[in-house]
């Protein structure tokens, strides 16, 4: 095998994993898994599937070669809904002007296909590095981080990871969380014709959306971490009411919640009641939290002097990316669970995040094969004989 990337195959693989609509919700990436498990069997590779739900699936790929550490690169098959605005077929992938179009092109096809090059230029030359090296590629990681959790439960040996997202291949080593209530707040219902004898839910709710305003601007947004910024609480949603001539008993609101590294997710939700209680004090508003959304999970970060960050540094450099961080996402991945089993761990890959999940998504061809010898350098850096 080469020791240097197969630019055509590399395209190739891109082109039929946009073409497996992986697009979440429903996600429905057992097909995605079946090409990447024949393309990993035959690149000599040991390959398990891990079908968590009907038509949700993990493929874990291994390749030991001797005594040493474990390295896993990691990213997820699933995609983001196509929507409209398109100039192109959203599954066909498109080449112009240096850039590959598609969904998934960056977020995160684009990094699958590298890493997969990467896997195979290391599987040809093992003299270069001792140890176990794991391909971890996982379902939903755009809603819920199913498969990433799923994975994690069963506390596999990780050492160090490097994470596939578009990062324009500099290097990520710390991100924010998310926590999403469901808060309801209560009301009387009551004909509209007489307002006098009901309590109106969305009124009182009006009452709980400055208390929240409040907490942010005043506890909240001074909650900061060096390279992911501010810690943020508001609102994006709100619901309220189920006729047109009855007065609202109820008002849902859904509060976002991001979390810094540092933050503890139980100590989060605690601070979310103590905010109802002050509702429950100042105004004599009833409210409670009826339930959680799902989302990727907590914050996390990986210590900048480690390992893993500055092997991630010296590839991303030697690479010629001119910026090569380490840097913090505004928002969330599935690094935050491999911390949560004791793996060092890093995020890298070709592409923008700010073109990601919107229509015409693409990835610099350029970046996208610089990104798999990126990911062989790392990984030979963390699995030295």
């Amino acid at each position: 095998m080469s020791s240097s990337p197969d630019v055509a195959r590399m395209k190739h693989e891109l082109a039929r994993l946009i073409a497996i609509d992986t697009q979440n919700p429903p996600g429905h990436e057992a097909p995605a898994a079946e090409y990447l498990r024949e393309l990993l069997v035959g690149g000599g590779f040991g390959v398990t599937v891990q079908e968590y739900k009907p038509g949700r699936v993990n493929v874990i790929a291994r390749l030991e070669n001797g005594a040493g550490p474990v390295f896993a690169f990691n990213t997820h098959m699933d995609v983001v809904p196509a929507g409209e605005g398109w100039s192109s077929d959203p599954f066909g992938l498109t080449e112009k002007d240096g850039r590959l179009y598609g969904r998934g092109a960056c977020d995160c096809k684009g990094p699958l296909a590298a890493m997969l090059e990467a896997m195979r230029m290391l599987a040809g030359d093992r003299t270069a590095w001792s140890g176990t090296l794991l391909g971890v590629f996982v379902a939903d990681e755009e809603i819920a981080s199913e498969g990433a959790r799923f994975y994690a439960a069963g506390h596999p040996r990780i050492d160090a990871a490097v994470v596939g997202e578009p990062t324009s291949n500099a290097v990520f080593s710390a991100h924010k969380g998310s926590l999403r209530p469901i808060v309801r707040v209560f009301g009387v219902s009551a004909h509209s014709g007489t307002p006098h004898l009901g309590e109106n839910a969305i009124y009182r709710a009006g009452e709980l959306l400055g208390l929240v305003a409040e907490h942010h601007d005043k506890v909240i947004c001074h909650r900061s971490h060096p390279l992911v910024g501010a810690a943020s609480l508001t609102v994006t949603r709100i619901n309220g009411g189920h006729a047109d001539n009855v007065l609202p008993g109820a008002c849902d609101l859904l509060l976002d919640r991001r979390m810094v590294p540092g933050e503890d997710e139980e100590t989060v939700k605690r601070e979310i009641g103590e905010i109802l209680v002050i509702a429950r004090e100042r105004f004599g508003l009833r409210a409670e939290v009826v339930d959680y959304k799902a989302t990727t999970g907590g914050a996390t970060e990986t210590a900048p002097d480690s390992p893993i960050v500055s092997a991630s540094l010296a590839a991303s450099r030697a690479h010629g990316v001119a910026k090569p961080g380490p840097f913090g996402f505004q928002g969330a991945c599935d690094l935050v669970h491999f911390r949560s089993i004791g793996a060092q761990g890093t995020v890298i890959g070709p592409g923008d995040l700010a073109v990601a999940h919107k229509p015409d998504e693409f990835v610099p061809v350029d970046e996208f094969i610089t990104a798999s010898l990126i990911y062989r350098d790392v990984a030979k850096a963390m699995l030295r004989n």
